[in-house]
């Protein structure tokens, strides 16, 4: 959920897709720049902070990392309720795991609505060679659902950073945009709260 405290913008984000696929290695190349060439199993969720100053507006991002495997699928609105954004990754060579995150993005806007804002990853793009998903067919996929597509490789620290900063300014720009609708949408409130009592004084008049 979005919060601004002492000018401070407080972003949730979610980070899903199936076992395996690199989202914990993301998660540590962007925050700690390091990479482990061992595999990193997530259990159920970790969440980590990242301090940002864009554009002069300083951001607060908790970014949550999921478990991957089938079993704690269903613990996954436990840890996307009321996140402002959602990573969803997939490996370039796995064909089934680009499939997962269809699920996830039907799951999210079913869930969530367009509030969410939402970037997809083909990550492992060091093994290009191997790779089964379609570029194009990712990227199309991306532009149908609203979302934005992104190739990454936390083991070479290729378009880590380009995602993470392009999310947070999407969240910044949605978060302004609702914000003014709401005054928009109280100004309009209060307009109609002003002419009540003197159409009811007018009735008043006539009645008597």
């Amino acid at each position: 959920m979005t919060t601004v405290q002492s000018g401070t913008h407080n972003f949730k984000v979610v980070l899903l897709g199936e076992g395996c696929v690199g989202k914990t290695s993301l998660l540590l190349r962007y925050i700690e720049d390091k990479y482990n060439d061992k595999h990193l199993t997530t259990l159920q969720a970790t969440f980590l902070n990242k301090k940002l100053n864009i554009n002069g507006k300083r951001i607060n991002l908790s970014i949550w990392d999921t478990a991957g495997q089938e079993k704690f699928h269903a613990l996954g609105p436990i840890y996307y309720r009321n996140s402002n954004g959602a990573i969803l990754v997939y490996d370039i060579t796995d064909e089934d795991s680009f499939g997962k995150v269809k699920n996830w993005v039907k799951e999210l806007r079913k869930m969530l609505g367009s509030d969410i804002v939402l970037v997809i990853a083909g990550n492992k793009i060091d093994l290009e060679q191997d790779r089964t998903v379609p570029l194009e067919e990712a990227e199309s996929y991306a532009v149908m659902v609203g979302a934005r597509h992104f190739n990454t490789s936390a083991k070479m620290n290729q378009g880590v950073e380009e995602l993470f900063l392009e999310l947070t300014r999407e969240m910044t720009e949605r978060f302004e945009q609702n914000s003014q609708a709401d005054v928009s949408r109280t100004s309009r409130v209060l307009v109609v709260e002003d002419e009540a009592p003197q159409q009811s004084s007018c009735c008043s008049g006539i009645r008597n």
